[in-house]
């Protein structure tokens, strides 16, 4: 469902890829500021956008998969923000926003009906699907700070260096930028499966049921958890840990896909 704040927000976002992609090539001040600051702004009218769909439902704006994926673009845009101020580096955004533009186009094409009412509510069931999506937000950054230390160290290695390559971060910082990115998912992961088995316990009087997403949601965890911990080694450390992060978000990618829709009994969208 298209909001009135939805195309304009949608339209900021292209605009903000643009100067993002200008930037990379230019890399002029001026142009990598207008960039933050469209980003900011595109972020500010999603938030408004999210709101407006609230409204129209009459519950949280993210109760059905098309809202979800609105959800999930808007922590994607705030989570890379966040992380380019921390860190000072505005060339990874031509990658990061690509999927926040796709995610909230589709988003933005659902069908005008209100969805069902979700299974449970209130702030606790809220935070457990804001934490969720948070941490597929955090996921899905670090999969393209990987992505990119991968193609950047591959280009080292063939020593077949463009112009382009120097705008990059170093790869230490480009790793250090996943490691933070997968630590924010982590965290936010761990709560929010501990609000869920709150929530299941309210709901069916116990804290598991062995539903398909509780079991791929606490191999996410795992498997993430594993990555911070290998990503220490000297072993792993580099190239292995970036691969490994790529390859953890194939589940992710599994999880939000065909367990939500085919597999599980009450998972609708998270």
């Amino acid at each position: 469902m298209t909001t009135h704040l939805g195309l304009p927000a949608l339209a900021i976002y292209a605009m903000s890829l643009g100067f993002y992609v200008w930037f990379l090539y230019a890399n002029k001040r001026p142009i990598g500021r207008a960039a933050t600051l469209s980003l900011a702004a595109g972020i500010v009218l999603h938030y408004l956008a999210l709101l407006e769909r609230s409204r129209w439902v009459h519950s949280v704006p993210y109760q059905d998969l098309y809202g979800s994926m609105s959800l999930f673009a808007w922590l994607l845009a705030v989570t890379y923000l966040g992380l380019e101020l921390f860190h000072r580096q505005r060339s990874v955004g031509p990658f990061v926003l690509p999927f926040v533009v796709v995610l909230y186009l589709f988003a933005n094409l659902a069908p005008a009906t209100p969805p069902a009412p979700p299974p449970a509510r209130g702030s606790l069931f809220a935070l457990h699907v804001t934490l969720n999506i948070l941490a597929y937000s955090a996921f899905a950054l670090s999969f393209v700070l990987s992505g990119i230390y991968l193609l950047q160290n591959r280009l080292v290695r063939n020593r077949r260096l463009g112009a382009v390559f120097w705008r990059f971060p170093a790869l230490e910082v480009l790793e250090r930028m996943s490691r933070s990115s997968v630590m924010v998912g982590v965290i936010s992961l761990s709560v929010g499966i501990v609000l869920g088995f709150v929530w299941v316990n309210r709901l069916q009087g116990r804290y598991w049921s062995a539903d398909p997403k509780e079991i791929i949601t606490l191999l996410i965890l795992v498997f993430y958890a594993g990555y911070l911990w290998l990503a220490r080694t000297t072993a792993w450390r580099g190239a292995r840990a970036s691969a490994l992060c790529v390859c953890n978000f194939a589940f992710v990618i599994f999880s939000y896909t065909v367990v939500n829709l085919y597999l599980s009994h009450y998972h609708r969208f998270l």
